[in-house]
């Protein structure tokens, strides 16, 4: 066997072991209804969370990032409805989403001052990381045409969204 032969099948055998771990990481689409419960979810969470953080940190850039969060989320809820009403498509909660955000809603309800400021961004650290991975999700393999553009115009956001709490978090 030449060099360039042991290397081509070294270089095969990788990548053909590697397609179970893409596979693995990669994030189905929910299906219609439930991407919009999932979409809602992220919605009213980012709102909530928002409107806490504003009463509650003295933090200038959680109090920046929940403005920003407000802001696309009133978008983002506006843009969602007319997305749904075109594609004819009902709500369904998203089994996930929906508690999982109720639960970090009633840890951020307990807490003030630095402890909040550090479980707000955490919490929207974990929420963007799903908006972002399920937007695109979406974006790509979606099953509705309205629906597949929102979660186009969402995705950029939610990336951004995570990168910024990514900071506020401490880089984690």
């Amino acid at each position: 066997m030449t060099a360039i032969t042991r290397r081509s099948v070294l270089v095969a055998s990788l990548v053909v072991s590697m397609v179970p771990l893409v596979s693995a990481l990669a994030q189905d689409a929910l299906p219609d209804a439930r991407f919009v419960g999932f979409a809602q979810a992220v919605n009213d969470f980012d709102l909530a969370s928002g409107n806490l953080a504003l009463a509650r940190s003295g933090d200038v850039n959680i109090r920046g990032y929940a403005t920003r969060a407000i802001a696309d989320a009133n978008w983002e809820a506006d843009a969602l409805s007319k997305s749904r009403a075109e594609a004819g498509v009902s709500y369904a909660p998203d089994g996930r989403m929906g508690p999982r955000t109720a639960d970090l809603l009633a840890q951020l309800n307990t807490l003030q001052g630095p402890q909040f400021d550090a479980a707000y961004a955490r919490a929207q650290f974990e929420v963007q990381t799903q908006a972002e991975a399920q937007y695109g999700a979406y974006s790509v393999n979606g099953n509705s045409g309205p629906l597949k553009r929102y979660a186009s115009l969402a995705f950029p956001k939610a990336k951004e969204r995570r990168e910024l709490a990514q900071q506020l978090a401490g880089g984690r």
